[in-house]
């Protein structure tokens, strides 16, 4: 598998090459050796972003996550291209559509691998939802404890979101038509 690496901001050491390399190796089972990632490591001041993309078949698995420690973003990026590569699998499989298989190695077809993310709903509920305003929307979700509430606005009658941020402030979710 190759990868072409673009570093804006920072430099190349051999330390991070090296980890680089010990990311995307946990990819190399999917694809064969004319697979490439395009890797883009951006240092901002004290924002370290890494995003990492793979074009095949008109398709395009990307990842992008900032933070502080340049090493533990490569791995988690490298784990949702992983989810992406599997849940695309699965997409193939169930729905009998035929990829082109020179980029993918036999592994990536293979049923070993059981342990994907299945989606499945876990609990369905049905409310009657009382016309209301953002603020007693906050007050109920407050209330019930919960990060977000649904609410039907008393004066557009749409239904709108209110959730808690993770700096304690409140935000505003509303339909768009």
């Amino acid at each position: 598998m190759k990868y072409d690496v673009v570093a804006r901001n920072t430099e190349m050491t051999k330390g991070m090459e090296d980890a680089i390399q010990n990311s995307i190796s946990r990819l190399e089972k999917y694809f064969n050796d004319e697979a490439v990632i395009q890797v883009t490591i951006t240092v901002e001041k004290q924002r370290q972003t890494v995003e990492m993309a793979i074009n095949f078949d008109g398709q395009v698995l990307r990842a992008e996550l900032e933070g502080e420690n340049m090493y533990k973003i490569l791995d988690d990026v490298v784990a949702i291209l992983e989810r992406q590569v599997l849940r695309f699998r699965n997409k193939l499989r169930t729905k009998h559509r035929q990829a082109e298989q020179h980029i993918f190695t036999p592994a990536f077809m293979d049923e070993v691998n059981n342990d994907e993310e299945e989606l499945f709903i876990i609990k369905k509920k049905k409310f009657a939802m009382k016309p209301m305003n953002a603020e007693e929307a906050i007050m109920q979700m407050e209330l019930v404890g919960h990060n977000f509430y649904v609410y039907l606005d008393q004066d557009t009658e749409d239904v709108n979101v209110v959730y808690k941020r993770r700096n304690s402030s409140y935000g505003l979710i509303e339909p768009r038509f």
